[in-house]
């Protein structure tokens, strides 16, 4: 009897980073792959990407409605709750052998929850990181106390999801499944990509995706206006924005992007959601990516690009050389910048080499999933204790 393996996703960024794995896993003559759409994917304000799973060929097997119209902590907090009603209902009818969960977003921890009561496995994907800026720390370490099985980016973070109790027979240093898409797309010609975007490019051009601090004394939206700033003294240089998640005052950043580009139509233009084969297509083009996304910490480098990374929300995190680390000042991102658009720093990122693997994580993800469920799985997993003489290189 084929294994149901039920996929959760939420954003277009998490799904942007699953869709080689649900690909492989949709081909396994072992598997029958399930699908369940929540958060921005459901919401007009996000784009309605649920639409980008139908149309990439998968079958969306249930959705999950929990993402109220507040980004307050209040209403981030009823949306948590409301997941977790939710998802018993969904999991309960669609009964999976074991739960893929990526990263660390309230809706993957609302997810988790049920699953860790309902007995369901869960096999967690980039768990260990850090991101010291955002409420998602505690949760992507939350959500590693309740898996399974465990798919980290890097041999650091395979240490350190050990250094929470888990069995190292359970934890694989598989690589970032972002990598794989850098590997497998063919990405667009300029051309293509300008048609598309409806975007002329110009002699210099920004990236720019900020999201929420949500754990920095600093507030967002002053963060943010320091970057604008920053981004005003480079008038010759147009700027792509993409939109931030549906975090804690996430649609402050996002009405201060539509003003700042209703201000300056010709240089700028804003995207809620660009589908990963146009956003890394974008970042082939431009000159430098800025921000304090993930991507610009893991894709970014594959592709021979600088990032100039702001603020503490990636403070933690494994870094290519590649990434330029400044605080949220204006003369802070103003000097990374121009450090970024240096002739002779451009030329180092193309040489620059990613901690985050080779591109075959799903690859690799999906081996360990067909070897693991030929068995019935004990939930009875224990505490795993470092004992003194293992801390360090043996691990």
């Amino acid at each position: 009897m084929k294994k149901k393996i039920c996929v959760i996703t939420g954003s277009r960024a998490e799904y942007g980073l699953l869709y080689p794995l649900m690909k492989k896993i949709q081909q396994a003559e072992e598997f029958d792959l399930q699908i369940i759409a929540t958060g921005m994917h459901l919401s007009p304000e996000f784009g309605l990407t649920y639409r980008q799973i139908i149309d990439d060929g998968f079958q969306i097997d249930d959705t999950v409605e929990m993402l109220l119209s507040s980004d307050t902590s209040i209403g981030v907090s009823k949306s948590v709750g409301l997941g977790i009603i939710s998802f018993a209902e969904s999991l309960k009818k669609l009964k999976p052998d074991i739960l893929i969960i990526l990263g660390d977003r309230f809706e993957s921890f609302s997810a988790a929850v049920v699953a860790h009561i309902m007995k369901i496995p869960i096999a967690h994907i980039h768990g260990g990181e850090l991101t010291a800026g955002a409420i998602d720390d505690a949760f992507r370490h939350s959500i590693t106390k309740m898996s399974y099985l465990h798919f980290v980016s890097t041999e650091e973070y395979r240490k350190r999801v050990i250094q929470l109790g888990e069995n190292p027979n359970r934890v694989y240093n598989v690589g970032a499944l972002g990598l794989d898409n850098i590997k497998s797309m063919q990405l667009l010609s300029k051309a293509e990509l300008e048609k598309k975007l409806r975007f002329k490019f110009g002699p210099k051009n920004l990236l720019v995706t900020f999201h929420p601090v949500t754990l920095d004394d600093n507030p967002s939206e002053k963060q943010f206006k320091e970057l604008l700033k920053a981004l005003d003294r480079f008038k010759d240089v147009k700027i792509l924005f993409t939109m931030p998640n549906a975090d804690t005052n996430g649609r402050i950043i996002i009405q201060m992007i539509n003003k700042y580009v209703e201000n300056d139509k010709g240089r700028c233009k804003a995207f809620v959601s660009m589908g990963t084969l146009k956003y890394l297509s974008t970042i082939k083009y431009v000159d430098a990516v800025v921000g304090n996304s993930s991507s610009g910490i893991i894709e970014v480098p594959s592709l021979g690009k600088p990032t100039v990374n702001i603020g503490n929300r990636q403070a933690g995190r494994v870094k290519a050389a590649s990434v330029i680390d400044c605080s949220a000042t204006t003369d802070s991102i103003t000097s990374a910048i121009e450090k970024a658009l240096s002739k002779d720093f451009q030329d180092f990122c193309k040489t620059v080499k990613n901690p985050y693997g080779d591109g075959t994580a799903a690859e690799q993800i999906v081996s360990v999933l067909k070897k693991t469920l030929k068995e019935p799985i004990n939930l009875k997993k224990g505490f795993y204790d470092i004992r003194s003489w293992e801390v360090g290189e043996n691990l």
